[in-house]
């Protein structure tokens, strides 16, 4: 896929879309590489890159490194970037600000989390040209207020509130939604409401499409297990044993062979 439009004929033609988040420009090279659909530029980055344990540590510089090591990689790809924790609730100039920046460094579209009065900065950011993608349940920019990584919309009233949320979001303009850690049927119920493609995080198999961390699904995190996860390789253990295997060569003298070495 190369542009939003893109998203939107595959919802139209029941076509399922597949997104990794990724974050650096040897990652995707290779997801350019592969069948992925997409990439998502998240702002999870501060925690899988940088080591952080929230994502409100991802400030806009370092979204702005990050799209453009990525862009680099993956030219030809859409790629989507995150408005990071605040950007978009400082201001109308500050958000346009840090959107243009984040478009510039090559991003085609922006993430911005939640709804609420957020609607009025995505219709004039939609407007000035740019597709914006929303996020609702689980947003992990307002984790404390949330009280942690929860399930959302499980309660008959909370599930009603993003449905609402999710129309606003669309009639703002917006060209996709991320739809994570909620319930399944209410993930399906707000795909079958929308014209425009839900993309699931944890939120079961009703969604138009579907996105992972690809540190996670490579298994590259063995510690982090969330319940929606499924990997798809041995990544630690696979690279730390290429690892002690070239430690082994070094300390026995076995690499570099004279096959390895300059005369």
């Amino acid at each position: 896929m190369k542009s939003a439009l893109d998203l939107a004929a595959a919802r139209r033609s029941g076509t399922p879309i597949s997104m990794v988040t990724c974050y650096d420009y040897c990652s995707a090279r290779i997801v350019a590489a592969s069948a992925i659909d997409c990439i998502l530029v998240g702002d999870s980055l501060a925690m899988v890159m940088h080591g952080h344990k929230t994502t409100i540590n991802a400030d806009l510089d370092m979204m702005c490194l990050h799209v453009a090591a990525v862009r680099r990689g993956a030219p030809d790809r859409l790629l989507i970037a995150d408005m990071p924790f605040l950007a978009h609730r400082k201001g109308l100039k500050a958000a346009v600000d840090a959107v243009d920046r984040l478009m510039k460094a090559g991003a085609q579209a922006v993430k911005i989390e939640g709804a609420g009065d957020t609607v009025q900065t995505i219709r004039h950011i939609v407007a000035s040209g740019v597709p914006v993608m929303g996020h609702l349940g689980l947003t992990p920019q307002s984790i404390h207020q949330l009280g942690g990584y929860r399930v959302q919309g499980r309660g008959q009233e909370d599930g009603r509130e993003i449905v609402q949320e999710a129309r606003r979001l669309q009639e703002a303009g917006c060209f996709a939604l991320v739809l994570e850690v909620v319930p399944s049927n209410l993930a399906a119920e707000v795909t079958r409401t929308l014209e425009i493609p839900t993309i699931g995080i944890g939120a079961g198999p009703g969604t138009t499409g579907q996105v992972l961390v690809l540190n996670d699904l490579l298994g590259l995190q063995p510690d982090f297990q969330p319940h929606f996860l499924r990997t798809y390789l041995d990544g630690f253990d696979l690279i730390r044993g290429a690892l002690d295997r070239y430690d082994h060569d070094v300390k026995a003298g076995d690499f570099p062979s004279p096959e390895e070495s300059y005369t």
